[in-house]
């Protein structure tokens, strides 16, 4: 049923004629008279006697009546709701981040957005960056903040990213004292690395790659800070982000500078709430002033 089909209905019932509905509606007779038939047709049965020039309500008519009133003010009332939406940041909001953002880049975003939006209700997932990036493709989550993907695939296509912050990737190791080094003794020294199936360890070995050489981690974990713990104890060098230098010493390597890239990662085929909109300006604050606005959509 179609809601001017509706509209006609009760003109033409509270008329008790087609061609009064039709003066009362500033459309044609004929025209009323396609709408009653189109939903009559719909109903399957009569919805009016037509006894010369005036109309009487049937038994299913005398029942649409006042289902119709409900439904036409049930979908009045709708569209106020979804047109106040407009200046309304409520509800709950998904969304996915990685355990190392969580820990030392999202603390100071998710309290200013609480503190400007109070009637939000997060729902915060944390996941590795690749999953988050499912997460975000399949309509799971709104939007993710995470390590950004080095290089995009046709998976990303409908993927919306964001950078907000560059984040340097040093090298490092349980010594007492900074030494210098070089990557062809690093790849022959035990090491510790997130798998390849992270963005962070392809960042890592594609390096190594491009240097002709290859690593072979002793060890491998998804965990930025259990890696940083096992390099403490002197299982090995590995490469983390800048973020986690208080417990470890830097090795001085040779080579041009490593880092990665953190932002959001939203659907573009998906319409974002107003939270998640929200969510995305208040992210955006705490960029870092390098960071130019390079919100990006895979060709």
């Amino acid at each position: 049923m179609q809601l001017v089909e509706l509209r006609t209905f009760l003109a033409v019932a509270e008329e008790k004629s087609f061609s009064a509905a039709a003066q009362r509606l500033y459309i044609t007779q004929p025209a009323i008279s396609k709408r009653i038939q189109s939903l009559e047709n719909h109903l399957g049965t009569a919805l009016f006697d037509r006894i010369g020039k005036r109309v009487y309500l049937t038994e299913a008519g005398n029942l649409l009546i006042e289902r119709a009133e409900k439904m036409l003010r049930l979908a009045k009332d709708t569209e106020k709701e979804i047109f106040n939406l407009n200046d309304t940041i409520s509800g709950r909001l998904n969304l996915a981040t990685s355990h190392h953002i969580g820990l030392h880049r999202l603390a100071p975003v998710l309290k200013d957005f609480s503190k400007r939006y109070p009637d939000v209700q997060l729902d915060i997932q944390f996941e590795d960056s690749e999953v988050a990036y499912q997460m975000v493709r399949s309509g799971r989550v709104e939007l993710a903040v995470v390590t950004l993907n080095p290089d995009r695939t046709d998976l990303d296509a409908d993927l919306i990213t964001t950078t907000v912050w560059h984040d340097p990737l040093i090298f490092v190791s349980s010594a007492t004292e900074p030494q210098a080094t070089t990557m062809k003794i690093l790849a022959n020294q035990p090491c510790i690395l997130p798998g390849l199936a992270t963005y962070t360890g392809r960042i890592v070995m594609d390096r190594f790659a491009q240097a002709g050489l290859s690593l072979k981690p002793t060890l491998s974990t998804n965990y930025l800070e259990t890696i940083g713990m096992l390099v403490s104890v002197g299982l090995g060098w590995s490469v983390l982000p800048q973020s986690m230098m208080s417990d470890l010493t830097a090795l001085e390597v040779h080579c041009e500078p490593i880092y990665r890239t953190l932002g959001s990662v939203i659907n573009g085929k998906r319409t974002l709430s107003n939270s998640a909109s929200a969510f995305l300006t208040v992210l955006n604050d705490y960029a870092v002033e390098d960071v130019a606005e390079d919100a990006t959509r895979a060709p």
